[in-house]
């Protein structure tokens, strides 16, 4: 009995080595490469952001005896100052940014289906030159269309803010939006064309549905663009409900001093809106910029 115990001892199967004795292969140090070079630009990009937090809760006597790291006590005040400051100007912000937002989605929508789906004489060489105001840079066209805006005395009003920002973001939406459409399948419209659907049909019952992921691209670039834009609104607006956010918070800056604090408070609660639109629109946005993977889901 002894013996056969002693046999079975011998004769049992050694145990397998634990996942740490696994030999680091190169696959492996690429993955973790990969993951510290990713954590490193992740960090990069929030830094101004974390920055911005943990100077938003400082007294400017804490802001100018440490400006890195957070100091206490908190300054939750800071936000009910920057809040009376910037409300004014958040209605609007948010009026302007709906209006060229849905404007460029419109604008954009239609005119990259036309340019998509019809073949007629000088399409190329028209949406060559609509590509081709993408080289214009913005500050080339300030003078000629301040003196527009003047001229047809829209200065110093909505339009005046949303006129410029639609011109601009068209251009943009209008070559996704072309380029989107004209990978949709074909088969759908032929389909569709055999049922009987007229091309506004088609339009808004095929391309609109499929095309949401370009849509959340282009909404959000725009509303983005108009969010960030200071030196137009600052060059054209002087009636203090009709600027926008980027020129009220400037009030924080005084001629002799700066109130840091609340500064810095109002950037943040002007960021706010934009963090819940890219986060509501963070799927269609990314499928939209890894060229229309989501069409058809």
């Amino acid at each position: 009995m002894a013996g056969a115990a002693d046999r079975r001892l011998v004769s049992a199967p050694t145990p397998r080595p634990s996942a740490r004795a696994r030999p680091f292969t190169r696959r492996r140090l690429t993955e973790l490469t990969a993951a510290a070079i990713l954590s490193c630009l992740a960090f990069v990009g929030l830094f101004p952001y974390l920055y911005m937090l943990e100077t938003a809760f400082k007294s400017n006597s804490q802001f100018n005896g440490n400006e890195t790291t957070p100091t206490l006590p908190l300054h939750f005040g800071n936000f009910a100052t920057a809040w009376r400051e910037v409300a004014p100007y958040l209605l609007s912000s948010i009026i302007v940014a709906a209006c060229a937002m849905f404007g460029c989605i419109l604008l954009g929508s239609v005119s990259g289906f036309v340019l998509a789906r019809y073949r007629f004489p000088g399409r190329n060489l028209f949406f060559g030159l609509i590509a081709l105001l993408l080289m214009v840079p913005n500050t080339a066209s300030l003078i000629p269309l301040f003196v527009l805006m003047r001229d047809l005395h829209l200065l110093n009003t909505y339009p005046d803010l949303i006129i410029p920002q639609l011109t601009t973001q068209t251009v943009f939406s209008v070559v996704l939006m072309k380029t989107y459409i004209e990978h949709l399948p074909e088969e759908l419209f032929e389909a569709a064309h055999v049922d009987g659907a007229s091309p506004a049909r088609a339009y808004w019952s095929i391309t609109l549905p499929l095309a949401r992921p370009i849509i959340g691209t282009v909404a959000l670039l725009s509303v983005i663009s108009v969010w960030s834009d200071y030196f137009w609104p600052e060059l054209t607006i002087v009636t203090n409900s009709l600027r926008t956010v980027p020129v009220g918070i400037q009030f924080f800056q005084g001629e002799l001093t700066t109130s840091y604090g609340p500064l810095f408070a109002g950037y943040l609660i002007a960021s706010v809106p934009l963090l819940v639109l890219f986060v509501a629109l963070a799927k269609n946005f990314l499928a939209g910029i890894q060229g229309g993977l989501a069409v058809g889901r």
